[in-house]
């Protein structure tokens, strides 16, 4: 999940269902101490050896990593044919994208699946981690490094289920394609690319990410939902810069750029956008209503039946997990400004980051923050690519596929659609038009998240438990 549009990978309250006992079915998982599988042998050692790889801005190690991913595939019988890598320059450093076609059976027309992953990571500073951050650690039941989760849990159980199915000696029903990134924690160079080629030459029937979604667990081990994001905000930051004519400190001015630059964020803070529902969103809360102990759960029930219930609202909005789906948000997050101790600020700016509610846009959220800020002297800039992406239909058949597999581990367990508060590559597949919903195969409660931060982990049940996730999805969607 990029670092750009960074947030709770479990946003909405869903990460939240902390309660024991809504759900009382064993998850299916090998006992611990048990011999590994030949499968699972393979994905955990395609686990460490692409953690090994640091493939964070800076160090152009995406390219290794994907001539060790086209080795593997090589070796279990894919063709040259059938691989294609591809070079790009995100913001002046060289990455590479990665795409792999498991061929259909002759005669086969039904248009083909796409299967997204990233391969790059936010960097980790060895100093800064209990663990070496670059070396996959088995401790206490956890899986340690970076990209544990983000996303190259996701790479590895797509990787290795391409190499069992092929193993097998299984003839798929349509084209599948996996299709990995090389930067989606930073520019999206290659996501955008990737997706630009996959509507010109692939048009699949629909895609599927491994980058987000997957089974919410309370904090006693219990499952609580299968969470399918269906829909990302679109991430925009500004820039908010006051000019002054600055001076000697010992003189002070009227006006002062920063005191006004306070001003003004003093105004974004106080100002709540407009609250925002559609079919999605009051869905996904009707059905977290119903998990929810107590008043936050009651909330949701009530915004799910009238998206105008102030006091509902008031509940929602007060909770930083639940606050992002109701609208779009506007929050400060860097500050700069003056130039000497001694000296007036010529210029004070903060960094703004907005995350708009699908449908809004940028362009009316910049209009938005000037009318709140209401300072001539304050100038607003938008500093990062913009993309503006639809929701997502959780189609009959993906929806199937998810069920059958997820009744393999959790028999009847509620699947979820949601909107996600942060990003992913598959926003850009949305806004070509493609349906695209995210549902990774992991089990995670809320207090084991760590992407993007120290200590990154995965339960190591949860790494095995989940192995088979993909496994039957692409079985269910192309016997």
């Amino acid at each position: 999940m990029t670092a750009q549009k960074t947030t709770q990978r479990y946003s909405g309250r869903l990460a939240a269902l902390l309660l024991a006992g809504v759900f009382t079915a064993q998850p299916v998982l090998a006992q611990e101490g048990a011999a590994l599988t030949p499968h699972q042998q393979l994905a955990r050692d395609i686990y460490r050896d692409v953690i090994a790889f640091r493939t964070a801005r800076g160090q152009e190690q995406v390219p290794t990593m994907v001539s060790y991913l086209v080795d593997r595939f090589k070796k279990a019988g894919f063709s040259d044919d059938d691989i294609r890598v591809t070079d790009y320059d995100s913001d002046g450093e060289k990455t590479q994208g990665l795409m792999v076609t498991y061929r259909a059976k002759a005669g086969s027309t039904a248009k083909p699946i796409v299967l997204l992953g990233h391969m790059d990571v936010v960097d980790a500073l060895a100093k800064d981690w209990v663990r070496p951050p670059f070396t996959l650690t088995e401790e206490d039941g956890y899986f340690f490094g970076r990209a544990t989760m983000d996303n190259k849990y996701g790479i590895t159980n797509l990787t290795s289920t391409f190499l069992r199915l092929k193993a097998e000696g299984w003839q798929p029903s349509r084209d599948l394609v996996l299709v990995f990134s090389g930067d989606e924690e930073s520019g999206m160079v290659s996501t955008e690319a990737q997706a630009k080629y996959v509507a010109e030459h692939i048009d699949p029937a629909f895609i599927l990410n491994s980058d987000a979604g997957g089974i919410a667990l309370a904090e006693d081990g219990t499952p609580v939902a299968f969470r399918v994001q269906s829909a990302e905000k679109t991430y925009a930051t500004f820039e908010l810069t006051v000019h002054n004519p600055g001076g000697h400190s010992s003189r002070p001015r009227a006006d002062n750029a920063i005191y006004e630059l306070a001003e003004a964020l003093g105004k974004i803070a106080a100002y709540k956008f407009p609250v925002q529902a559609t079919d999605l969103t009051r869905s996904y809360f009707a059905t977290a209503g119903k998990l929810t102990p107590g008043e936050m759960g009651q909330a949701m029930l009530r915004f799910a039946e009238d998206p105008s219930d102030t006091s509902a609202i008031v509940t929602l909005q007060a909770d930083p997990e639940s606050v992002g789906t109701l609208g779009t948000t506007c929050v400060a997050t860097m500050l700069q400004a003056g130039h000497a101790e001694n000296a007036l600020p010529q210029s004070a700016t903060a960094t703004v980051n907005c995350r708009i509610f699908p449908g809004v846009g940028a362009a009316a959220t910049e209009a938005k923050l000037k009318e709140i800020i209401g300072n001539d002297n304050a100038s607003i800039k938008l500093i990062t690519d913009v993309t503006e992406s639809p929701e997502s239909e959780l189609r009959d058949d993906v929806r199937a596929a998810i069920r059958y597999s997820i009744d393999k581990r959790y028999p009847g367990l509620p699947i979820l659609p949601y909107m996600e508060s942060g990003g992913t590559d598959g926003m850009h597949y949305r806004a070509l038009g493609y349906d695209t919903v995210a549902l990774s195969g992991a089990a995670m409660k809320a207090s084991d998240m760590f992407a993007h931060g120290l200590n990154e982990r995965l339960p190591v049940a949860s790494f095995y438990g989940g192995l088979d996730h993909w496994y039957w999805i692409l079985k269910k969607l192309a016997e």
